[in-house]
Parts: C-alpha cells; sequence; structure tokens
C-alpha cells in the first residue's frame, strides 16, 4: 500500500511538472510567418512589433496580438450615384491597398475598420466627381476618374498606415433603359453618317461623269474643228497645185470630182439606202434630196 502512494505521488509531480513546462515553453516563444507582423503589448501597452521568424516574450506579462497581414488586398466598392444630366449610374471602384511594414502600430491602433474608412473616401471622392460630368464625359473621365480617387485615397490614408497600390474604376453602368436608348442613338447616328458618306459618294461619282463628258465633247469639238481646218487647208493646197500646172478653168471641177467620188465611197461604206440615184454629173449634187430611196 506505502508503494502504490509512492508511485501514485510520482506520477502525479511529473504531469505537473510537464504541464508547467509545456505551458512556460509555449508562452515564452511565439513564430510569425512570412509577410505578417505581430505586435507584443505588455500590460496593455504596446512594446515591439515582432517579425516573421521565432520570437520571445516575457510569460504572464507580455501578450500578443492577432497577425497583421503585409500582402496587398483588395477592396470592391460598387457606388450609385447621379450624374450631372440626372442620370443615375453605378460604378463599381476596386481598391487595392497594402499595410506599410514600417507603420504596423498606427495601421493597427489608429483605425478600427480600415476598409469602411477606405469605403466612405472612395463614395465621396467618386459622387463628388459624377457630380459635375455628363453621362457621355464620365465613360470618357473613367481614368480620370481613377486617378483621383487614389490621390485622395494615398492622401488620407497615407497618416494611419496604409498605402494605396492602385485604384481601377472597372466600369460605369447606367440604368437599363438608358443603356438601350444610347444604343438606339449610337446606332441612328451611324445610319446618318453611312447615309452621307453614301450621297457623298454618289455625288463625287455624278460630278466626276459629267467632268470626263464635258472633257470628251470639248476634245471631240476640237477634233471636228483641227478635221475640218486639214480637209480646208488641203482643198486649198489642191486648188494652188492645179492652177500652178496650169489648169485654172476646171480646177474647181477636179475638186467638184474629186469630193464626189469621196461621197460615194462613204455612202457606200456607210448607207443605209438599197437604192442610191445619184447624177452622173458631179455638178447636179446641190440638186439632190434624200428620201427612202434617194432619187436627184
Amino acid at each position: 500500500m506505502p508503494g502504490f502512494e509512492i508511485l501514485f505521488v510520482i506520477i502525479v509531480v511529473l504531469l505537473v511538472a510537464g504541464l508547467l513546462f509545456g505551458g512556460l515553453r509555449t508562452s515564452i516563444f511565439f513564430t510569425v510567418h512570412t509577410q505578417e507582423n505581430v505586435l507584443v503589448e505588455r500590460f496593455g501597452k504596446f512594446q515591439k512589433v515582432a517579425g516573421p521568424g521565432l520570437n520571445m516574450k516575457i510569460p504572464f506579462i507580455e501578450t500578443t496580438t492577432k497577425p497583421i497581414s503585409l500582402r496587398v488586398k483588395q477592396l470592391e466598392v460598387n457606388i450609385e450615384t447621379k450624374t450631372k444630366d440626372n442620370v443615375f449610374v453605378t460604378i463599381p471602384v476596386a481598391v487595392q491597398y497594402v499595410i506599410d511594414q514600417h507603420a504596423v502600430v498606427d495601421a493597427y491602433y489608429k483605425l478600427s475598420d480600415p476598409e469602411d474608412q477606405i469605403r466612405s473616401y472612395v463614395f465621396d471622392t467618386v459622387r463628388s466627381a459624377l457630380s459635375g460630368l455628363t453621362l457621355d464625359t464620365a465613360f470618357e473621365s473613367k481614368d480620370d476618374i481613377a486617378t483621383t480617387v487614389e490621390q485622395r485615397l494615398s492622401q488620407s490614408m497615407a497618416e494611419y498606415g496604409f498605402r494605396i497600390v492602385n485604384t481601377l474604376v472597372t466600369d460605369i453602368s447606367p440604368d437599363p433603359r438608358v443603356r438601350d436608348s444610347m444604343n438606339s442613338i449610337n446606332a441612328a447616328q451611324r445610319e446618318r453618317d453611312a447615309a452621307q458618306s453614301l450621297a457623298e459618294a454618289d455625288k463625287i461619282k455624278r460630278v466626276t461623269q459629267a467632268q470626263a463628258e464635258a472633257e470628251s465633247k470639248r476634245l471631240q469639238g476640237e477634233g471636228v474643228a483641227a478635221q475640218r481646218k486639214a480637209i480646208a487647208m488641203g482643198i486649198a493646197e489642191q486648188y494652188e497645185m492645179l492652177r500652178a500646172a496650169g489648169i485654172e478653168d476646171t480646177a474647181e471641177q477636179l475638186l467638184l470630182m474629186t469630193q464626189y467620188f469621196d461621197t460615194l465611197q462613204d455612202v457606200a461604206r456607210n448607207g443605209r439606202s438599197n437604192v442610191l440615184l445619184l447624177p452622173s454629173n458631179p455638178g447636179a449634187l446641190g440638186t439632190c434630196r434624200r428620201r427612202s430611196v434617194r432619187r436627184c
């Protein structure tokens, strides 16, 4: 019986020692993961910042906070506001932010809910910017709105230990009825532009064709004039040649004879009548009258 009591006491002592040793060990040493920080407080007062790796603290006196992530986070904010021309739109804004590694203490103690604070600044900035823009201008100024939000957030959140990495205005979504109306207006505008382009092309075509016809007639007239001039000059040269050869009285008759035979060749080649009656004397050509069957 005494031996059993001694064994029991030894077991109880070992258990108590193990519990004490294990509790002390876990209360003295703690680890911090990469891209995280832990704050150490002594009796509720900030003491130090524990970085990644193995760290120590005084048991029962110092405590640690929850791990503070140093990774980049993204906050999605959907803002419903009104433009200058009284159109309600929904603007989703994505804010990427991170806690400054050198201002972890300010980020933890100064703001109780940093996401609500960022959301409030985004709402205020976007609504102020959209109130002075029409719907069409707002679509063209998405990048400007994002830049304005980023600048204001960076200035406001820097004192709380937060750094704004990027701000994106991903879309501007008006009411579905307004969107349908905009699509109809754009379609009508495109149809009008297409009609104007077709009319302008047809006008250019007609003007070009008229200019080409006018130029063709001008050249044709110049050709006829040149032809008549050449014929007249040829006749004059022939007449002078006949006179030079001593043929004066019959020179005119020879020229008429030449024109007579030329006319016969032209009529034979281009005439449409089946029967053609001509005088044997070239001097009687002026008395001819054209009929379906020509008679002289």
